[in-house]
């Protein structure tokens, strides 16, 4: 398993079959894989790698990475996968996303929003973070939920993997426009910034990798402070 900063310079993070147990056992509420290299090398999301994983847990498994077409999305949902999160091709053909949503229910698609502040907005990138597109970030979340998208996977390409804490301002701005989950991800470095981000928007969950992935905190125990914080958490 590999994660980087910005979405740049990935290291390898450990086994994702033995991270996704450990996690599943550890009191995490849902996993999300996502092979954030796989459009660039255009290459298929790891079937077999997504298959081991879905085995070893028994939590919600969001999977994403390479999706092209249906067949995809229904390979990886037959091995195990729970939900699809797809980003490129959502950008270079919305109208996938209303298929894909129509074909296999709204709360199967998740759209990941890979943004990068750009003068007084957010403009969405694509190939895992690499390519930008001259799309705003927020127009573009708003389109994604009427096409009928079920969730929103927020990427801050500004805060993945430097422990700043999360971007509050783009995750209130996407909040502001859409009715569906927003999940808050990129920049978790310390117990203060999940209650912050709870505290000051409206985001349905969160998503951290390295702060678990270091032992600086664990999922259990972050659940525990949050909940003496008066913030509603599944333990």
């Amino acid at each position: 398993m590999l994660k980087g900063i910005n979405f740049k310079n990935l290291i390898d993070a450990g086994d994702p079959v033995a991270l996704g147990k450990f996690y599943s056992e550890g009191g995490a509420d849902e996993l999300v894989f996502l092979d954030i290299t796989a459009t660039e090398d255009n290459r298929k999301t790891l079937r077999d790698l997504v298959e081991r994983i879905a085995r070893e847990i028994n939590i919600p498994f969001t999977v994403g990475g390479g999706i092209k077409s249906i067949s995809d999305i229904r390979e990886l949902l037959t091995v195990g996968a729970d939900k699809i999160s797809i980003g490129s091709i959502a950008v270079r053909n919305p109208s996938f996303v209303k298929e894909a949503s129509e074909y296999f229910g709204s709360q199967c698609i998740v759209i990941s929003v890979d943004a990068k502040k750009k003068d007084a907005g957010w403009e969405v990138y694509i190939n895992g973070g690499r390519n930008a597109t001259g799309i705003d970030a927020i127009l573009f979340s708003k389109e994604m939920e009427k096409l009928g998208a079920g969730e929103l996977l927020v990427n801050s390409l500004d805060r993945d993997g430097t422990k700043k804490g999360f971007d509050i301002e783009l995750l209130n701005r996407i909040c502001e426009v859409v009715n569906i989950p927003v999940i808050a991800s990129s920049g978790a470095g310390a117990v203060e910034d999940f209650i912050k981000v709870f505290n000051e928007t409206n985001v349905d969950a969160t998503l951290a990798v390295s702060i678990f992935h270091k032992g600086d905190i664990s999922v259990r125990g972050l659940k525990k402070v949050l909940q003496k914080n008066n913030l509603q958490i599944r333990l």
